[in-house]
């Protein structure tokens, strides 16, 4: 359960925290709150993009029952950034980008596992949206052995959008599908590449699949038909990593 220490609420406190660019990860509105202070809130929750639910006050009254006004609040552990502005800067390097895409990745040791593994890598960033995403958190980190303290991840609004304007910047997008025919050693990956990831209950989404410019699977000869998406991860980044190093070498 979350703990009242992570967080920050009250109206006030929130404003200001926002005000003093402070990014906020997670932001809980009672049903039904009203007044001048409340419209002073959502302007700066707009004008910041942040994303927001409006929940019963039970749920806020789960993790605290001190004064909270019907606001309530979690801090970002990592600065998050955008794809728009962390590409060209890649391009500009002279680098291949390689980012990852997770598409409802929730389970927070999953990503933890999938950042690390992207840094091991080579990757250069990785795509999340801004709801239906793990929450960064402490376990996160530790899970990622740190790399989420310094490894570039996205927040998108539209991971839909995102995604588009990778594949417009000249990237071949990739979806990691277990149905697909071709084996992730038979595909080229050598070139500017985003490579999509689903959740492990959903897959990925059919209008993000509907983009990608090639499917791709791990061939295994179990009798369980798929892996963990972050063991899954792992191994197209490898495989990515292995491909382009021939290439330096």
């Amino acid at each position: 359960m979350t703990r009242e220490k992570d967080c920050i609420f009250g109206l006030r406190p929130v404003i200001e925290a926002i005000r003093a660019g402070r990014q906020i990860d997670r932001l809980l509105i009672k049903q039904g709150l009203k007044g001048v202070i409340y419209q002073e809130l959502m302007t700066e929750v707009r004008k910041h993009q942040i994303p927001y639910q409006i929940v019963p006050v039970e749920r806020i009254e789960l993790v605290t029952r001190k004064n909270h006004q019907g606001v309530l609040a979690w801090f970002s552990v990592i600065e998050y950034q955008k794809i728009a502005n962390l590409l060209p800067m890649i391009f500009e390097k002279g680098h291949d980008p390689l980012v990852i895409v997770l598409d409802g990745v929730s389970d927070v040791r999953n990503f933890g596992a999938i950042v690390r593994s992207a840094e091991c890598f080579g990757a250069h960033a990785i795509v999340i949206p801004e709801k239906g995403s793990a929450r960064i958190t402490a376990d996160a980190i530790k899970t990622s052995s740190g790399a989420l303290n310094s490894f570039p991840v996205c927040r998108e609004k539209s991971i839909l959008k995102a995604v588009q304007y990778l594949k417009e910047s000249g990237l071949k997008v990739i979806c990691a599908d277990e149905h697909s025919g071709k084996a992730v050693n038979e595909v080229h990956l050598t070139g500017p590449s985003a490579i999509i990831m689903g959740s492990e209950d959903k897959g990925i989404s059919r209008e993000l699949s509907a983009l990608a410019d090639t499917a791709v699977k791990i061939p295994t000869t179990g009798t369980i038909p798929s892996l963990n998406v972050s063991v899954a991860a792992g191994v197209f980044l490898y495989e990515i990593n292995r491909q382009r190093q021939q290439i330096v070498s």
